[in-house]
């Protein structure tokens, strides 16, 4: 199987990257099921990248049914060290406008249930969380989308909710009231499991309209969005693409040694079964 370095993960609007040349499709098989869809391999600016559609190509997948850890396993076999993923969100600030972006440094966690996490079954990590977000990948995704000319707007809190069902006006005025700056469903756990994997990750977060608490909220159309949607999935890609040329092959951050303090197991009490499931992610630490 090929190994590239490079991962984009597409969210609602961006099924594909028009940019992608020498195209080969892959399926990858992973101890916690199957991925949200093939993954495409192909070259971006002399680089290989792996793309994968978040919700499958169709839009198939609901937020709550999809499978992060297969997905980011996933882009650790593939030899994936860095992630670019773009996500659909609501605005909660009056100054962060429909076909904004905004490049998250904090989330804020309101899904119930989800799984997100590698460990357990008998091995137990700690990660260090505070700063979700690769700040190397940050800088330079900020640096290329200012060069490209995209409205885009560094640091800011996505909340990440349940779904699918978007928020009631109460809840909407109150996450506006805890100051947070965006609203999705997907990005937290990708988060969460990239840094366990030691992949560094950013979100590129598209702002297609105002969560409903906005007094203009009435006056949005499902058009008006996909139109937004359409438009920022164009500036997403100019992004991307732009961020790409940018990245060195070596990492100069710290998220490739996440799991360095973070295994707590005694190694001898690990079961079998979850090393030969984590090998990809732990083995190095525990060879």
């Amino acid at each position: 199987m090929e190994k590239v370095k490079f991962g984009i993960i597409g969210g609602s609007g961006l099924y594909d990257m028009e940019e992608l040349t020498d195209r080969s499709e892959v399926s990858v098989d992973t101890p916690f099921g199957a991925p949200s869809d093939s993954f495409i391999l192909g070259t971006i600016g002399g680089k290989r990248v792996a793309f994968l559609a978040r919700h499958g190509r169709g839009h198939r997948i609901l937020p709550s049914e999809l499978n992060f850890r297969a997905n980011i396993y996933a882009m650790k076999k593939l030899g994936v060290e860095r992630v670019l993923s773009a996500s659909a969100v609501g605005s909660l600030k009056e100054g962060i406008v429909p076909l904004d972006i905004l490049l998250p440094d904090q989330f804020v966690d309101r899904t119930r249930g989800r799984v997100s996490t590698f460990f357990g079954a008998g091995l137990a990590a700690h990660i260090a969380f505070a700063d979700p977000i690769c700040p190397d990948l940050l800088e330079r995704t900020h640096r290329a989308a200012t060069a490209a000319g995209v409205r885009t707007i560094k640091g800011g809190t996505y909340l990440c909710m349940e779904g699918p069902a978007f928020s009631t006006r109460a809840e909407s005025n109150l996450y506006r009231s805890w100051g947070m700056d965006v609203i999705g469903m997907t990005n937290l756990q990708e988060a969460k499991l990239a840094r366990e994997a030691e992949i560094c990750y950013l979100t590129i977060a598209l702002v297609t309209d105002y969560d409903c608490w906005h007094q203009s909220h009435e006056s949005v159309t499902v058009e008006m969005i996909i139109d937004n949607l359409r438009q920022n999935s164009r500036n997403a890609q100019s992004i991307i693409v732009a961020t790409l040329r940018t990245l060195d092959e070596q990492r100069k951050c710290r998220c490739g040694d996440a799991l360095r303090y973070a295994l707590m197991t005694d190694r001898a009490m690990i079961p079998a079964e979850t090393l030969r499931k984590l090998d990809l992610i732990v083995g190095k630490y525990l060879a």
